[in-house]
């Protein structure tokens, strides 16, 4: 048997952090035990699917690195890949069940189903559908479709036994049919639910594993049934936990971004995407946290997914981004940061090996690409902006145009301006003027950079220039007066 997975979002909107990691999971699945990974958009809402979504959702994997085997992109044999062009395979079975007594036309209204759900739940009994029109004579059809009902088609689920499901990560659990309702699966408007044409399309594109978020797990059940009554082979399911975060409540955006995209904008690498995404749920042993792509595919198993929900730990994907960016080469680097630069408005017109030794500079502080503009852009302005908190703790001291006329002068003194010339000569000063040395080198970094917080002092003022370097400290002192 080829093993077959598939990853079927709904393109409502952007692609969040828990599908990423069911596309991963299916993925790693499939690459491990040789297999096909199949994406399929299932796009039959059509009143919130748009082809925007789709587009995005679609780019998002493609910058994971998630490539897929088949999809709305990539011929297959068991295309297409999108729902709406699969409309004529859900009315023929939807048809088949009608044919066969196991679905049945039901003409009740919404706000009658409505009031019956709350009749039921105020008798204290299940809200589930009542079976009303399980077993309607043609005559009372008839009269229904005289007053201009359009129908939905119902699912006739058997009242008796129990299904089970044997779970990869749960194990066994047991559901009893009786608490089950008759569910639509063909809308008024002729479009199939999801829990129809999941089915339809699993059984006919030979899904063998059902790899998805255990949020489904009320759907198995259902899914079960239909495949039965259409005569389909059962897939094995796995139902993975959901990613909560630190309040133990499910992840949404009151504790951190939830779309993909965001982490790209904020310039975190898709390879710790990847590996931190893998640990939200799965572990190969107690100690390993950094995996390579490679490595995730020859460990991973559904064996070792837990059952407990997973938690999202922001603080730990920042950390893990700031190792990878440690790992890379500074000209990578140089290339990575280069769009967040531009996006911000620079121009680098700076000597390549210039911005290299910047980027370098930065590399060890840095925990998402993104930061790289707050730490640097001075060195791409003529005329910085200064800190007003800076400028209050530093300019204000009574020593601080003596530090600065001082070490524009040594400055301006140094024939060969070099990091080390630097700091030499500026070293000098805290003893020469009786300062503390963080006083002194503090003011000094606000004159230049326009901020506390900056790259390495004496490198930074070696990378603006002498003549940069000293225009700024001047300015700075025109402020002081």
């Amino acid at each position: 048997m080829t093993v077959r997975v598939r990853f079927a979002p709904s393109p409502t909107g952007y692609l969040h952090l828990g599908g990423a990691r069911t596309a991963l999971y299916n993925w790693l699945f499939a690459k491990a035990n040789k297999g096909k990974f199949v994406l399929r958009i299932e796009d039959t809402d059509r009143t919130r699917s748009t082809d925007e979504a789709i587009g995005s959702i679609i780019k998002s994997l493609s910058r994971l690195g998630l490539n897929w085997d088949e999809g709305p992109d990539v011929d297959g044999d068991f295309g297409p890949y999108r729902q709406t062009e699969r409309l004529n395979l859900y009315k023929e079975a939807a048809e088949k069940l009608l044919n066969e007594g196991k679905a049945y036309f039901c003409y009740c209204l919404p706000e009658e189903l409505e009031k019956r759900r709350k009749e039921a739940l105020k008798e204290g009994a299940s809200p589930k559908y009542n079976g009303r029109c399980r077993n309607l004579a043609e005559e009372e059809r008839g009269l229904l479709e005289k007053e201009g009902r359009k129908p939905v088609i119902r699912f006739k689920v058997v009242q008796d036994g129990s299904i089970r499901v044997n779970d990869i990560i749960r194990g066994e659990i047991n559901f009893e049919n009786k608490f089950l309702d008759d569910l639509i699966i063909v809308r008024t408007d002729g479009t199939p639910t999801y829990n129809f044409a999941a089915v339809i399309d699993d059984a006919m594109m030979k899904i063998t594993h059902i790899i998805r978020g255990d949020d489904h797990l009320s759907n198995t059940p259902r899914q079960i049934l239909i495949y039965e009554a259409l005569g389909y082979p059962l897939p094995v399911f796995a139902h993975l936990p959901l990613i909560f975060g630190s309040d133990k409540t499910p992840l949404s955006k009151r504790h951190a971004d939830v779309a993909i995209d965001e982490y790209f904008k904020k310039g975190y690498l898709p390879e710790v995407l990847i590996n931190y995404l893998a640990l939200l749920g799965w572990s190969y042993d107690e100690k390993t946290t950094i995996f390579s792509l490679n490595e995730l595919i020859e460990k991973f198993s559904l064996g070792k997914v837990t059952k407990s929900p997973a938690i999202f730990d922001l603080a730990k994907l920042e950390w893990m981004n700031g190792y990878y960016i440690r790992q890379l080469d500074v000209d990578e680097l140089t290339d990575m940061v280069l769009p967040f630069l531009e996006e911000a408005g620079f121009k680098i017109d700076i000597p390549r090996g210039n911005l290299k030794k910047i980027i370098a500079l930065i590399q060890e502080r840095i925990k998402c690409l993104k930061e790289v503009v707050g730490l640097t852009d001075f060195f791409f302005k003529d005329l910085i902006e200064f800190d007003q908190g800076a400028v209050e703790k530093m300019f204000k001291k009574s020593e601080a145009m003596s530090i600065l006329e001082t070490a524009e002068k040594k400055l301006l003194s140094l024939s060969d301006f070099n990091v080390n010339e630097i700091e030499l000569v500026l070293r000098k000063i805290p003893e020469e003027l009786n300062l503390k040395p963080k006083q002194v080198f503090q003011t000094i970094r606000v004159a230049v950079a326009g901020k506390l917080i900056s790259p390495p002092l004496f490198e930074t003022i070696e990378l603006l220039g002498q003549e940069k370097s000293a225009e700024r400290i001047k300015r700075a002192k025109e402020m002081i007066n």
